[in-house]
């Protein structure tokens, strides 16, 4: 089989819409474990519960004319019937952009981006709803794909605000067209889902003590093939296991096929919660988000001190791999580990040339020669690593990285 061909197989098996809690994620999962399976291996599922939400009514209208919207889950709902609300174009949603505005009870705020900092003073100010707006093309509908997301946890513990998100053109015209008000309806239910992650574990042979995590996030959002985000990162990470398998490593490997990515890193956070007595034990993550692409730069995102990012660069460089090695918070499966003081690297495939969370997210940009380059590489560098007989990076996190973490799980403000 020409090197690359496995994944490119696995990543066109996994090709279909796999969001969090549905039983195509638990297909997505059962595709995973027939592979390991097939090649020798043992696996299991983790189940784990999610937050999840059922929609009976969502419609926004202006001026009688119908907007195409979908629903923030778990923001609440308005009364019934709806509401006619002032729209408010607010821009960043900080205190500047309400200048001579004191309560927002009344108001629909427009929002280029929802962030916790914007969504805390709509909460201050009482705003009754919010809506937000998504993508960038004003030529072609169809590629606007706008879907449902969830408020997190941190914007819930403030209080619930109902939201919206419409198209991009749909904002554009609302703004420079002065319209003073919508008609937002929104009603739903916060339900319950069950998610799951794939785990799957290499015993090291001397030390047992000691091990190394391997993650990647089989799930997708709920629109497109998901095929690069991250289909192509769960298939390296099952080439990974192959080699290991063929080669087995100094340290334990427990690999972890992650679920419910999208929605918060769930199924990491999951694993982490699940496993409280093993923490102590992991010296290390490796993650796994978005591998493959024909075009643009190898990256390395390097989530702890600088041992760590010494340790990428040289390897990087004794190998000739061209990367970009940054230290900073990997927005993936490995944050969470990184919160508990463990060193993290994140390696991936960037490029302009693909796109994710669309429909448009294809096979067509990956190749079987890219992926035999990055499962070459990712084999060697944690190879160094599971099998040295020191460990070469201690646990701990820089301030500045300790403070990068605490803003992106909202414990500070940005």
């Amino acid at each position: 089989m020409e090197k690359g061909q496995m994944q490119m197989s696995l990543v066109e098996e996994l090709s279909f819409v796999r969001y969090g809690g549905t039983d195509d994620e638990l297909r997505a999962a059962n595709i995973i474990r027939d592979k390991i399976s097939g090649l020798g291996g043992e696996s299991e599922l983790m189940d784990f519960t999610i937050p999840g939400f059922n929609v009976s009514a969502c419609s926004m209208s202006a001026g009688g004319r119908g907007i195409e919207c979908v629903p923030y889950g778990l923001s609440g709902s308005l009364p019934e019937g709806g509401a006619e609300l002032r729209l408010y174009y607010a821009c960043r949603g900080r205190e500047e952009d309400y200048l001579g505005l004191g309560s927002l009870e009344g108001y629909a705020v427009l929002l280029n981006g929802l962030t916790l900092d914007s969504y805390r003073i709509l909460r201050e100010k009482n705003a009754s709803a919010f809506i937000t707006f998504n993508g960038k093309w004003y030529d072609d509908e169809n590629l606007q794909d706008l879907y449902s997301r969830t408020i997190r946890p941190s914007m819930q513990e403030l209080g619930r605000i109902p939201g919206f998100m419409i198209t991009a053109r749909d904002a554009t015209e609302l703004v420079r067209g002065g319209v003073e008000s919508v008609h937002l309806e929104l009603v739903q239910e916060d339900v319950e889902r069950t998610s799951r992650d794939v785990l799957a574990v290499i015993p090291g042979s001397e030390i047992t003590d000691e091990c190394v995590v391997l993650t990647a996030h089989m799930d997708s959002v709920p629109v497109g093939t998901g095929s690069w985000d991250n289909a192509s990162g769960a298939a390296n990470l099952m080439a990974l296991y192959a080699h290991f398998l063929k080669n087995p490593p100094r340290r334990t490997m427990r690999f972890i096929w992650c679920g419910s990515e999208e929605q918060g890193l769930l199924g990491s956070k999951a694993w982490i919660a699940r496993h409280e007595d093993m923490m102590d034990q992991v010296k290390m993550c490796f993650n796994f988000d978005m591998c493959g692409t024909v075009l643009g730069p190898n990256e390395i995102y390097v989530t702890g001190g600088e041992d760590l990012k010494c340790f990428a660069e040289q390897y990087a460089r004794e190998v000739g791999w061209s990367a970009n090695i940054v230290q900073k918070v990997h927005s993936s499966d490995s944050a969470p580990f990184a919160d508990r003081d463990i060193p993290s690297l994140g390696i991936t495939r960037r490029t302009d040339t693909a796109a994710i969370h669309v429909h448009n997210d294809l096979l067509f940009p990956l190749s079987p020669a890219s992926f035999a380059d990055m499962e070459e590489f990712s084999a060697g560098i944690i190879g160094r690593a599971v099998n040295s007989r020191i460990f070469p990076v201690p646990r701990g996190m820089p301030d500045s990285i300790r403070e990068g973490l605490d803003r992106y799980f909202h414990r500070k403000k940005s």
